[in-house]
């Protein structure tokens, strides 16, 4: 699903012209994006949770010229799905 046919999943189920869904879609996602950045956590109950995850710097190999390198310290997004979220995707 890309992210235009969510707005109109999104417009259809909540009976708002598309233009709404879309300014909602993006305001939540910006809003997010902000969160994580700030280092909170986000967590939609019965969803999931998401964090970031700190990823230490270490050594690691090019491999074209094997040669090694290091690579430096960085976060990660991560999301992690509720237990509701997890049960509906695995319904058979």
């Amino acid at each position: 699903m890309t992210k235009t046919e969510l707005i109109s999943v999104v417009s259809a189920k909540a009976g708002i012209p598309k233009a709404a869904a879309e300014k909602a879609i993006n305001a939540t996602t910006e809003a997010i994006t902000q969160a994580l950045a700030k280092g909170d956590k986000v967590t939609l109950v019965g969803f999931g949770t998401f964090d970031v995850a700190a990823r230490a710097a270490r050594q690691g190999v090019n491999p074209r010229t094997r040669e090694t390198i290091k690579i430096k310290a960085s976060k990660s997004p991560r999301f992690r799905a509720g237990k509701a979220f997890k049960d509906s995707v695995n319904k058979k």
